[in-house]
């Protein structure tokens, strides 16, 4: 083997085990960007549709199911989170796809089935020709005995669909999540091959400066990244998002001392600085929401918070982890039909998958440090098909405000890094649908090498 060859059997390439799809019955109401999307990936076998929230991510993974089923004649299974659930089924009856929930094996039948990620372990995940992720960044939050349970479990199934909106570019470790599922390449191998550790913290990881291109070429191989229609030459019109405007809102707090509250600086010190204000932050939100007529979602984190907003907020409902499976998804998606005026929950339980685009306005009764967390949540509303301004209130005691600071900074680089993947992915990503050629410069060598005398003897 000469050394040309040698090094182009190391370069990236994409691996299609797929099959082609019959875009012939795919839903009338798909449109272009969605069809490339269920066709690429279906092509791939083993792949990711990363859509920004709104691009009709529910559709192509029911699409890429249905595509799935008719060709290997086994069921298809999709995972979600539980109230995604029942919105999942809507519309596949909207797109006259077949599908249903199922809670376990016995109930599985032809076509989709659609349970929980907490129920896997019902099933018999042999019996499946194609398995589909829905809202799969939710992995990373599940504790690691389960993610792996998930990964093993479907290790053979010939086809797999990972979805989720697209990821912070900061945020590897949920891509090396992702990538593990779809047997594409371990996290450990991933971080080996593209990154480098910064020590000290262990979650400290960077990508390796001459690799970062090589990086996105790679994930361009399996994943889709798409933020609009317009990244792939479609039309984007009604793909606008309107103003997000934020109501910042100070609760000033007892000061530890005779002339100033005293920031709290580390962990403990945060905690302690929420639970004394749990009062008179509840007492703010609800002074927001009781003067409200239209529909609004309150954000919380604490347990003693959610009790305190559902009596201080007129006809509010709150659901919280301790409530029943089916309470949980009744007054989600009787929120969803303006059934309910307020709903007061946690992000960790309704901030993913769910469109509430029919109301405008959350409040935040605290902030954790996540910034995802507070990303997400807001995206429930704040979404392609919004049609009005979102308004987002924080309400934060005035000892949180080094919280308030990382939020702002962690948005900022999701921004900065967001735009910069954006640049360098688009042409990948044309070259991965469409075959068109990447645009890059190739090195020229303008000199020879010469080697000392002392190298040659």
């Amino acid at each position: 083997m000469i050394y040309e060859q040698f090094i182009q059997n190391k370069s990236i390439a994409a691996l299609n085990i797929g099959f082609k799809a019959d875009e012939n019955t795919y839903p009338k109401m798909i449109k272009d960007h969605q069809r490339v999307g269920v066709t690429w990936a279906l092509k791939r076998g083993r792949a990711a549709l990363f859509f920004d929230t709104g691009l009709g991510k529910t559709l192509s993974q029911l699409t890429w199911g249905d595509q799935v089923a008719r060709k290997t004649g086994k069921p298809v299974l999709l995972l979600a989170p539980l109230a995604v659930s029942k919105q999942t089924l809507r519309e596949a009856e909207k797109f006259g796809i077949w599908a249903r929930i199922v809670t376990d094996q016995s109930q599985v039948g032809d076509g989709i089935n659609i349970t929980n990620y907490e129920k896997i372990h019902h099933f018999d995940c042999s019996k499946f020709g194609g398995v589909i992720l829905d809202e799969s960044s939710i992995l990373k939050g599940i504790n690691g005995k389960t993610r792996m349970l998930i990964t093993d479990c479907f290790a053979n199934t010939p086809y797999k669909l990972s979805c989720t909106a697209t990821p912070s570019p900061n945020d590897f470790m949920e891509l090396g999540t992702q990538s593990e599922f779809l047997g594409i390449m371990s996290q450990v191998e991933m971080l080996a091959m593209f990154f480098i550790h910064d020590g000290g913290e262990t979650s400290k990881w960077r990508l390796k400066g001459h690799g970062k291109k090589r990086f996105f070429e790679w994930l361009a191989t399996w994943g889709m990244f798409l933020s609009s229609p317009a990244q792939l030459g479609f039309d984007s019109t009604g793909y606008d998002l309107p103003d997000l405007i934020y109501h910042n809102h100070i609760v000033d707090t007892t000061p530890t001392d005779d002339l100033f509250a005293t920031p709290a600086m580390g962990l403990l010190e945060r905690n302690k600085a929420r639970k004394d204000s749990v009062v008179a932050r509840c007492e703010a939100a609800a002074a927001i929401v009781n003067n409200m007529t239209e529909p609004c979602v309150v954000w919380c984190n604490r347990n003693d918070e959610s009790d305190l907003l559902e009596t201080m907020i007129h006809g509010a409902v709150s659901v919280s982890g301790s409530d029943t499976d089916e309470h949980k998804t009744d007054s989600m998606i009787n929120f969803a039909d303006n059934k309910i005026k307020c709903l007061v929950t946690k992000p960790k339980i309704a901030g993913f998958g769910m469109n509430w685009q029919n109301s405008n306005t959350c409040v935040f009764v605290g902030l954790s440090d996540s910034w995802e967390s507070l990303y997400q949540a807001i995206r429930r509303q704040w979404r392609f098909g919004q049609t009005r301004q979102v308004h987002a209130h924080i309400i934060s005691a005035d000892t949180e405000s080094g919280v308030i600071e990382n939020i702002r900074r962690k948005d900022n680089q999701h921004k900065d890094l967001k735009s910069e993947m954006d640049l360098i992915m688009e042409s990948y990503l044309k070259a991965e649908i469409f075959g068109a050629k990447v645009e890059k410069t190739d090195y020229t060598a303008n000199h020879r090498i010469t080697i000392p005398a002392w190298m040659t003897k």
